[in-house]
């Protein structure tokens, strides 16, 4: 499992690296983001529909799966239809989901029967909506603040969030002793957590101190208004909150991982979660005044 991960782990750093490196050209900001953000959210969304279904429920998949389409794409109208953008760059990802949510009670209208299932069936459509589609619409915007500002605001997202899961897993595996909430995810350790922590502000301050330097190559970048410390400490906790709720999930659905096409990782969700729920703490760090 571990020669798994090293593998894949080591192939998605690549992934990720060489699409950085292709964004940053002219011409291509956000354009080589579009079809990965859609295959992510597509198989994120498959995989929350399945765990709905391991527990017994039967969610609208179609209408979730268009409705974050739409959001999705929604984010780029502002860059084919740069008058759209007077409207605000939430506006047409926010008029998309309310598509998605009339769509979702448009289709329990039609199918109607009685069942008292309703209340279910649209919670489990309109939750992947909000949960998946709305927070992966942080991750665009921030790729979407510029050339290389939007570059640099993603590698530091990811950076903080994932040297914070490393630094958990390592200290936790290595002094942990006392449990975060045993129930949810035995393995997590407040020692791990405070190790997170650390790695987590050691990770911003490479991002945001060090890395600009070098990687804006000349160009002018604007970082985030919150100091490298107060940025990796609290986009790090908020990973460790979005990991632990992608475990809630999971264990009400009674599954282990989100699915397993991904050896060591699980599935795209598995590697999402924790960053989901960090991508808005980060676009208020890098929009802050």
């Amino acid at each position: 499992m571990l020669r798994w991960r090293l593998i894949i782990g080591s192939l998605l750093i690549l992934g990720v690296g060489t699409l950085a490196y292709y964004e940053t050209r002219p011409g291509y900001m956000g354009w080589l983001v579009l079809p990965v953000s859609v295959a992510c959210v597509y198989l994120a969304t498959d995989e929350m529909i399945a765990m709905f279904a391991a527990r017994g429920g039967r969610p609208l998949g179609w209408v979730t799966q268009c409705a974050n389409l739409l959001i999705v794409l929604a984010n780029w109208l502002p860059q084919v239809r740069p008058d759209f953008a007077r409207h605000g760059t939430f506006a047409w990802p926010m008029i998309a989901l309310a598509v998605g949510v009339i769509l979702a009670f448009l289709v329990e209208m039609a199918r109607y029967d009685g069942s008292g299932k309703v209340t279910e069936r649209l919670a489990m459509a309109v939750l992947p909506q909000a949960y998946v589609g709305v927070l992966f619409t942080f991750l665009i915007q921030l790729r979407l603040l510029g050339p290389v500002t939007g570059i640099l605001a993603i590698c530091s997202l990811l950076a903080v969030v994932k040297c914070g899961d490393i630094g958990a897993y390592t200290v936790g595996r290595l002094i942990g002793r006392n449990k975060m909430v045993p129930l949810l995810s035995p393995g997590k350790t407040w020692e791990g957590f405070a190790g997170g922590v650390l790695a987590a502000c050691f990770a911003a301050w490479c991002s945001l101190a060090w890395v600009p330097t070098w990687f804006a190559d000349g160009q002018s970048v604007e970082g985030p208004g919150w100091h490298w410390m107060v940025y990796g400490l609290l986009v790090g906790t908020t990973g460790v909150i979005g990991d632990l709720a992608e475990s809630l999930l999971k264990r009400d659905a009674g599954v282990k991982d989100s699915s397993r096409w991904l050896p060591g990782f699980g599935g795209v969700l598995d590697i999402l979660d924790s960053i989901l729920l960090a991508a808005p703490v980060a676009y208020l760090g890098w929009i802050w005044p």
